[in-house]
């Protein structure tokens, strides 16, 4: 199983600025998710990413644009499903409190070492408004066609292609052994989130 980051959005509600460049706990996001996914996989992930510096932002990293330029979370997806010869465990890069057990417990069940069957996706289920975590999920091989036929249609739901697949679900009770799910999938997008992001990194450090 590959890692990917997905850094591919505008940042719009931060001006612009690269989300994972910012730090939290005086690290930047961005090699907090590397680290994490590398300890999952065993190998550096991939990084998704659409800004021309991005190369620069991890130079140790293979770093790929969207395939599928102007498609969203959708379209980071589907890029890294089509790098990947095998499944992908994506997570987005601006989540900096999603920890390793969680990560490879979505791994395994993936791929039926967690007694959960062979899914071509797994995600966890959440208590925002999808009622699941698109950006933190592992995608295999098949959701490479089903996500093409929704990109082609203008479909941009993160979610839109699951009917055509078999998706695995880490229910709600099971997420919360791993703590806050609200804490947990956090993603920061302002400078209110960036905030946010420290004082639970300070009340969890």
């Amino acid at each position: 199983m590959r890692g990917a980051v997905l850094a591919g959005g505008g940042a719009r509600r931060y001006g612009g600025v690269p989300k994972g460049l910012l730090e939290v706990g005086g690290r930047r996001i961005l090699d907090g998710v590397v680290d994490v996914l590398q300890s999952v996989t065993g190998a550096l992930p991939l990084l998704v990413a659409n800004a021309p510096d991005a190369a620069a932002w991890r130079p140790d990293l293979t770093t790929m644009p969207d395939v599928r330029p102007g498609c969203g979370s959708l379209g980071g997806i589907y890029t890294a499903v089509t790098a990947a010869a095998g499944p992908v465990l994506c997570v987005a890069w601006d989540m900096p409190f999603v920890p390793a057990a969680l990560r490879r417990a979505l791994a395994q069940a993936a791929t039926g070492g967690g007694g959960g069957g062979e899914y071509d996706a797994f995600l966890p289920e959440s208590s925002g408004r999808r009622g699941l975590e698109p950006l933190c999920a592992v995608y295999g091989p098949a959701c490479r066609p089903a996500i093409a036929r929704r990109l082609e249609r203008g479909d941009l739901q993160a979610i839109s292609f699951h009917p055509d697949v078999r998706v695995g679900i880490l229910s709600l009770a099971d997420v919360k052994k791993f703590g806050d799910p609200d804490e947990l999938f956090f993603n920061v997008n302002t400078p209110d989130d960036l905030a946010r992001a420290e004082e639970l990194w300070r009340r969890h450090a």
